[in-house]
C-alpha cells in the first residue's frame, strides 16, 4: 500500500504559502523558479486543480516511457486539472533548474484558450513521457515564459490577460509542434513500440482473450505498454497515419474476413467469437470499414 502523502491543492495562493514564496501577483497564474526549491513540505503526491506547465534542467536517469535517459536536455511536462504528480523518491534533485507556470483554469474565461487548451492532447500524458528539448527549442520556449514574467511582474491593466494569454498559446502551439518532432527524431524507441502493439495485438486476436475479456481496447495496450493512453494514440498516428483505436478495428476486420471467408460460422458466431456483445455492433463497424455488410462480402466467396 502506498502510504505517501498524498495533497490536493486549489489556489496559487496555496502553492505560495506551502513553498514559503511571497504572495503571487496574480490569483490566477504563477510562475515558480525551481533553482534552489527545498522539498521539505513533507508531500510526495499532489493533486491539482490547476493546468501546470513545468520545464526542467538536471534530471539526470529520467525515465522516459519504458527507457531511462541520462543527460541534462530541457524537458517539458503537462498537466490538467485533477491529474496526480509525484515527486521524486529522494527529494528535489540538487541540481534542478527550470520553473513552473500554475494557470488556474478561472484565468482562461472569456478568452480564445477556454475551448482550444481541451485540443492540446499532451496534457493528458503522463509525466514519463515528458517533450525533451533542443538547446535552439529550449531558447524558444524560455523566450516566451520571460515575456509572460514581464507581464506577470508588470502593472496589471485591461490588457495584461490577453498578452499573457496570447504568448501562451503561442507557446502551447510550439511544444505541439516540439512534439511531433520529439516523435518523428525518436525513432528506434518509437518503432519498438509500435513493433510491441503489434505483437500484443496479434496474441490477443489469436489466443482466448476476445472470448474472455471481450474486445481489446486502447486502455489494456497503454497499461501493457506502460504508456498514457492518449500518447499511444498521438505516437502511432505519427507513425502509421492511424489511432491505436482505429488499428485495433482494421485488425478486428481483418479477422471477420478470414472467418466469413472460410467458415461456415453465422454472422452472429462471428461476432461473438470477435468479442462483440451484440451482433449489430459488429455488423455497424464492418459496413463502416468495408461500405458493405458482412453477408454481402460473403457472398462474394459463394
Amino acid at each position: 500500500m502506498d502510504d505517501r502523502k498524498l495533497y490536493r491543492i486549489s489556489s496559487i495562493t496555496e502553492i505560495h504559502r506551502l513553498m514559503g514564496l511571497p504572495k503571487p501577483h496574480h490569483p490566477l497564474i504563477s510562475i515558480v523558479d525551481l533553482k534552489g526549491l527545498r522539498n521539505d513540505t513533507g508531500i510526495n503526491a499532489v493533486v491539482f486543480d490547476l493546468f501546470v506547465i513545468s520545464m526542467k534542467r538536471g534530471c539526470d536517469g529520467l525515465h522516459y516511457g519504458q527507457q531511462k535517459y541520462d543527460f541534462d536536455e530541457g524537458l517539458m511536462a503537462f498537466t490538467s486539472p485533477g491529474q496526480i504528480l509525484r515527486g521524486e523518491d529522494n527529494g528535489v534533485p540538487p541540481n534542478l533548474q527550470g520553473w513552473m507556470l500554475f494557470l488556474h483554469p478561472d484565468f482562461l474565461w472569456n478568452t480564445s484558450l477556454v475551448t482550444k487548451i481541451g485540443r492540446y492532447d499532451y496534457f493528458s500524458y503522463a509525466t514519463s513521457e515528458a517533450l525533451f528539448l533542443s538547446d535552439k527549442e529550449e531558447l524558444v520556449i524560455n523566450e516566451l515564459i520571460k515575456n509572460i514574467k514581464t507581464e506577470y511582474y508588470a502593472n496589471m491593466d485591461k490588457f495584461s490577460q490577453d498578452i499573457m494569454i496570447s504568448h501562451l498559446e503561442t507557446l502551447l502551439n510550439y511544444a505541439e509542434r516540439f512534439y511531433q518532432r520529439q516523435f518523428i527524431t525518436r525513432k528506434i524507441t518509437n518503432h519498438q513500440v509500435l513493433n510491441r502493439v503489434e505483437v500484443l495485438l496479434t496474441d490477443y486476436l489469436n489466443n482466448d482473450a476476445l472470448l474472455s475479456k471481450g474486445l481489446p481496447t486502447v486502455p489494456y495496450f497503454a497499461a501493457a505498454l506502460n504508456i498514457s493512453t492518449k500518447y499511444l494514440s498521438s505516437l502511432l498516428k505519427q507513425l502509421t497515419g492511424q489511432t491505436m483505436q482505429q488499428i485495433i478495428h482494421d485488425k478486428l476486420i481483418g479477422k471477420a474476413k478470414e472467418k466469413l471467408s472460410t467458415t461456415r460460422m453465422s454472422v452472429s458466431e462471428i461476432a461473438y467469437q470477435l468479442g462483440f456483445e451484440h451482433p449489430q455492433s459488429f455488423n455497424k463497424l464492418f459496413k463502416s470499414k468495408t461500405k458493405q455488410s458482412p453477408l454481402d462480402f460473403r457472398k462474394a466467396f459463394n
